[in-house]
C-alpha cells in the first residue's frame, strides 16, 4: 500500500543497493554483541509485577556508536512506576562513566504529545556518555506495574535480537497459584529454584545464526526465536477479560444516539448504515498512534472520545460500537495484529494482538475506523488474511484475504529525433487502492509533489522534469485518478540505432509489482503475496524520420497463480504496448515452495518488462 511519494521514490532509488546488501547478509549483525540481557519479572496474584532489566552490550563497529548511545524505556505513568535507572559507559580499561541525571530525560510519547488523554504514555531516554568502539554500554532499571492490564492475569512476549548474545535470560517469578503457559521457539527452559508459595520459570536464548529477514517476509515472530508466556489458558479467556472491561465503555448516550440518527438518515440497510457510521468515525476522529499496552487496554468511554474528537484504535472501535448499537446493529471489538504477523502463539499475548478493529457478525463485515488509508468497506492491506480474536464471543476468526484492488495506467509517449521524450500518464487506482493513493498524496508535502516527476524520471535513469496532477484529493469512493506530464531529455539514444523502453513504471504499475515479487533469488520464509490486478496501456509515437526496426515478442504466462499478458502492435509510426497482470492465491501468505514455482514465470515477465523497441533515426 502506498504511504508517501518520497518513500516510494526512495524505495525505487535504493532497490538495487538494498538487494545487493541483503544477499550478503547472514542475519546476525556484527555491529554489537549482547554481553548480558536479563529480564526478571516478579508477579503478584493481582497481576501487578516488578520488572528488573539488566542490559550490557559491547560496541564492535563504528556504525553502532550513534544508534546504541541511547536507550529508550517506554512506560505508562497511570500503570507504572519507573525507578532505579542506572546507566554506564564501561571503557576497555574498566573505567565506568555514569550517565549524569541531565542525560536521563523523561518526555511524553511523541505519538501522544498533542493528545491529553494519553499523557500517561511516557518515554525515558537515556544517553550514555563518551561512547566509542570497544566500549560497553550498560543499563539497569526497575519498573513496577501497579495495576495489571487484566486484573489477576499476566502475559509477555519476547524475541531475540539479531546480534550475537552471550547471555540472554528471561525469568518469571510467579505465585504458585498462577499457572504460566508458554510457547517457546529458540528459547530453552532451564531449572530454577522457587521460594515457598512461588514458582519460578526461566528460559535462556539458544544462541545461533539468524536467517536474514527476506523481502516482504512474514513477521520474525511467525517463524523465528521468540517466547510468549501467559496466565490465560486460551484466547477465549483473554477475550472474556477484554470484553468484561471494555463493554461498559460503549454506553449509548443521548448525544451518541442523535449522531447515529443523523449519520444514517435516509439509509435503509444495515450495511449502508454501518459503512456510513464507520466512515464518520474514520474521518472525524483523529487517530493517535498509541499501541495497546502503552495506552492500556481499556478504551476511553465512547462519549469522551466523541467529545474530544481523538483517540487510539481501541477508542475508535468503542465509539463505532456505541454508534452501531444506537443504530440497532450488533458488533464486537476484534483484536488483530497490525504488522506482518499471521500466526498466533499458543500462549495468548497482546504482543501479537496489538490493534483493535470492529466486526459485525450479521454482515460478516470487518471495519477499521482508525485507518486513514482505507475507506469503510475495505481494510488496510496489512490487516488482510489475519487471525482475529472476537472479544464478544471469544472466538477466533479471519479477515478476508482479498479485496478489490485495481491499478490501471494509460501512457502516451512521444519520441523526438534527438531522443527527447514527452510523456503524459494517467494512473487510476480502484477499489481499496483508491483511498490508499489519495491518502499517500495528501501526506506528501507540496514541495515533494512538485518534484515527483523529476524524481521518478531519475529512478528510471532519465533526466527531466514535469508536473503532477493530484486529482480530487478531497474526493471519496472507489476510484482515484492522478496524472503525470513530463519531458525526458534522454528517452532514447538517438540519432543512430537505439532501443526505446517499452515499460514506463510510474508509481505502482505492473513493472513495480513484478519487480517487488521477484526481489528475492530464493526464499526460505513465508511471505506476503497480495492479490494483484493491474493493466497498462502505452502508446509510443515516433517522430518522422525514426524507423521502427523491431518489436519485442508477445508473451503469455499462466502459471503458479500468475496471469500475465503482453502484446506489441505497430500502427504506422506508433507502437501500442498492452500489459496486464493478475495474481490470486488462496491465502494472504505464500510459502517458499510457492515461490519456487513462481520464480521462472516471474523472470520471463521481468525480461519482457525490460525489453526495448529497436529504432533508428537517420
Amino acid at each position: 500500500m502506498p504511504t508517501c511519494l518520497a518513500a516510494v521514490l526512495s524505495a525505487l532509488l535504493l532497490l538495487a543497493n538494498t538487494s545487493a546488501a541483503a544477499s550478503a547478509d547472514t542475519g546476525t549483525d556484527p555491529a554489537i554483541v549482547i554481553d548480558k540481557y536479563l529480564q526478571h519479572y516478579v508477579v503478584e496474584t493481582d497481576g501487578s509485577y516488578r520488572l528488573t532489566v539488566d542490559n550490557v552490550k559491547t560496541i564492535v563497529l563504528a556504525r553502532a556508536v550513534q544508534a546504541h548511545s541511547q536507550y529508550v524505556i517506554s512506560y505508562n505513568t497511570g500503570l507504572d512506576e519507573l525507578g532505579e535507572v542506572e546507566a554506564f559507559t564501561i571503557k576497555p580499561d574498566g573505567r565506568r562513566i555514569a550517565a549524569p541525571p541531565q542525560q536521563l530525560n523523561d518526555q511524553p510519547d511523541p505519538a501522544a504529545s498533542d493528545a491529553p488523554m494519553f499523557q500517561d504514555a511516557r518515554l525515558k531516554i537515556v544517553t550514555f556518555s563518551e561512547v566509542a568502539v570497544g566500549d560497553q554500554v550498560a543499563i539497569r532499571y526497575v519498573l513496577t506495574r501497579k495495576r495489571a492490564l487484566f486484573p489477576g492475569h499476566f502475559e509477555d512476549l519476547s524475541s531475540s535480537q539479531f546480534y550475537a548474545s552471550k547471555q540472554f535470560h528471561l525469568i518469571y517469578d510467579m505465585p504458585a497459584s498462577m499457572t504460566l503457559y508458554a510457547d517457546a521457539a529458540g528459547f530453552a527452559q532451564v531449572p530454577a529454584s522457587s521460594a515457598s508459595g512461588r514458582q519460578v520459570y526461566q528460559w535462556k536464548y539458544v544462541s545461533g545464526p539468524n536467517r536474514r529477514i527476506e523481502s516482504d517476509s512474514v513477521s520474525y515472530l511467525d517463524y523465528g526465536k521468540r517466547l510468549a508466556v501467559s496466565t490465560f489458558p486460551n484466547y477465549a479467556a483473554l477475550a472474556r477479560a477484554h470484553h468484561a472491561r471494555a463493554r461498559a465503555q460503549a454506553a449509548v448516550t443521548p448525544t451518541i444516539a442523535a449522531l447515529a440518527r443523523e449519520v444514517t438518515a435516509g439509509l435503509d440497510t444495515p450495511r449502508a448504515k454501518a459503512l456510513a457510521l464507520s466512515e464518520w468515525v474514520r474521518r472525524q476522529i483523529r487517530y493517535v498512534a498509541v499501541p495497546i499496552g502503552a495506552g492500556g487496554v481499556l478504551p476511553h468511554p465512547a462519549a469522551t472520545v466523541l467529545e474530544n474528537r481523538y483517540g487510539d484504535a481501541k477508542d475508535h472501535a468503542i465509539l463505532l460500537e456505541a454508534l452501531l448499537g444506537a443504530a440497532g446493529i450488533d458488533s464486537s471489538a476484534a483484536l488483530v495484529n497490525s504488522g506482518n504477523a499471521y500466526r498466533l502463539p499458543d500462549a495468548p499475548t497482546l504482543g501479537i494482538l496489538n490493534h483493535v478493529i470492529t466486526y459485525i457478525p450479521a454482515l460478516g463485515l470487518f471495519l477499521d475506523a482508525s485507518s486513514d488509508a482505507a475507506e469503510a468497506g475495505y481494510l488496510p492491506s496489512a490487516l488482510l488474511g489475519k487471525p482475529v480474536l472476537l472479544a464478544a464471543t471469544g472466538k477466533l476468526a479471519h479477515t478476508p484475504s482479498m479485496q478489490p484492488e485495481v491499478n490501471r495506467m494509460l501512457a502516451r509517449v512521444e519520441v523526438g529525433r534527438n531522443g527527447r521524450g514527452i510523456l503524459d500518464v494517467v494512473r487510476t487506482a480502484g477499489g481499496a487502492l483508491a483511498e490508499a493513493y489519495r491518502q499517500a498524496v495528501r501526506d506528501t508535502a507540496p514541495a515533494e509533489r512538485a518534484r515527483f516527476v523529476e524524481r521518478m524520471l531519475q529512478a528510471l535513469g532519465q533526466h527531466g522534469d514535469g508536473s503532477f496532477d493530484v486529482g480530487l484529493l478531497d474526493g471519496a469512493g472507489d476510484e482515484y485518478r492522478m496524472g503525470f506530464a513530463g519531458v525526458s531529455d534522454n528517452l532514447a539514444d538517438l540519432p543512430g540505432p537505439a532501443g526505446v523502453a517499452s515499460s514506463f513504471n510510474f508509481w505502482g504499475g505492473t513493472s513495480e509489482s513484478v519487480e517487488a515479487m521477484a526481489e528475492e533469488t530464493r526464499r526460505t520464509q513465508d511471505f506476503i503475496c497480495p492479490a494483484l490486478d493491474s493493466a497498462d496501456e502505452t502508446v509510443i509515437t515516433f517522430a518522422p524520420g525514426i524507423r521502427i526496426l523491431a518489436l519485442p515478442k508477445a508473451l503469455s504466462v499462466n502459471e503458479a497463480g500468475l496471469s500475465y499478458q503482453a502484446s506489441y502492435a505497430r500502427l504506422g509510426n506508433r507502437v501500442l504496448v498492452t500489459r496486464s497482470l493478475r495474481f490470486r492465491h488462496a491465502s494472504r501468505t505464500c510459502t517458499p515452495a510457492d515461490y519456487q514455482r513462481m520464480r521462472a514465470p516471474l523472470e520471463r515477465m521481468q525480461r519482457d518488462l525490460r525489453s526495448r523497441i529497436m529504432v533508428k533515426a537517420g
